[in-house]
């Protein structure tokens, strides 16, 4: 089978390539702007003649869509997560009209939601800023283009290769940093809003069952860790790891996500996901963050930059 990834050098995107890489009947071809990538595209800026071209010489039996935007303004986010999906939905129908498009979608599509209530699939979606929004358009471009897609509409991913632009990494760094000083202060937002997370290896194991399923799926299934947990509960538990002696303080004005502060509460009920797929997430949190803590922490003798 091969399957083109376009988004394969992004944090999600790797975790993906590298779990369709293991599969014995795989060959994983990355799409990207990069010249060293398999298949030259750039979703923000590509006309669809062009990228259906590009699909056509790949020949593609699945297409994996990684690419996507978490920060920037909304021309940026509009480019890359409603455009791009648009885009790529229109060349496919062109050039590769029977592959199977497996698409990442995001929880912030469905914005705030009621407090200790697992969210659905046909939960209503009310995106509370641009990142949402753009995301939401992006799932609409696919469930409307009449191809075989799915959109997995992913929790908050965690674990190794965390980027610094999200939370769980960027504290990470924070701790690397700190090293084993008693009198470091980590000063945060916010932490008391809940979340659901997952580990980026669970996902990618969800995309290599949505590309592999021979029966049509539905339009999107969540892909999360099925509970929602603290944020508090994780930056204490990867303060723990890195065995932080010092101080994690929540300040209000200290950097935090503007979006986060939208939402209270967010968790997606997984049941559809393992009864199309026969996928549930194995990984704890706390392995979750123990293996970040160990990808991200400083080798010994070597300060964090």
């Amino acid at each position: 089978m091969r399957i083109l990834v376009l988004g394969a050098t992004g944090y999600l995107g790797t975790h993906i390539a590298e779990h369709l890489r293991a599969q014995p009947d795989a060959r994983v071809l990355v799409a990207g702007r990069s010249p060293a990538a398999d298949v030259t595209v750039d979703l923000a800026a590509d006309q669809p003649r062009d990228l259906a071209a590009a699909l056509a010489e790949a020949a593609p039996d699945a297409v994996v869509n990684c690419a996507g935007a978490t920060g920037g303004d909304a021309v940026t986010l509009a480019e890359v997560n409603a455009r791009g999906p648009a885009v790529l939905c229109a060349a496919l129908r062109e050039a590769a009209p029977g592959a199977r498009l497996v698409h990442l979608g995001s929880a912030a599509e469905y914005g705030p939601t009621e407090p200790g209530v697992r969210v659905t699939e046909s939960a209503p979606t009310r995106p509370a800023g641009p990142y949402g929004a753009t995301k939401l358009a992006g799932t609409a471009a696919v469930t409307a283009s009449g191809l075989d897609a799915v959109v997995l509409r992913v929790g908050n991913p965690v674990g190794p290769g965390a980027p610094p632009t999200g939370l769980p990494g960027r504290v990470a760094r924070l701790l690397a940093d700190a090293g084993d000083d008693p009198d470091a202060e980590l000063r945060l937002g916010d932490l008391s809003a809940h979340r659901d997370f997952v580990d980026a290896r669970d996902l990618a194991w969800a995309v290599q069952l949505a590309v592999a399923a021979a029966a049509p799926l539905p339009p999107v299934l969540n892909i999360g860790g099925g509970d929602a947990r603290p944020v508090r509960n994780l930056i204490r538990a990867l303060a723990d790891a890195a065995r932080f002696q010092g101080r994690i303080v929540e300040a209000a004005g200290a950097a935090g996500s503007a979006r986060s502060a939208q939402v209270a509460w967010q968790c997606s009920d997984i049941t559809a996901a393992r009864d199309a797929l026969g996928w549930t997430p194995t990984r704890t949190l706390d392995a979750s963050v123990a293996d970040l803590w160990a990808a991200a922490r400083p080798v010994e003798g070597v300060r964090a930059r």
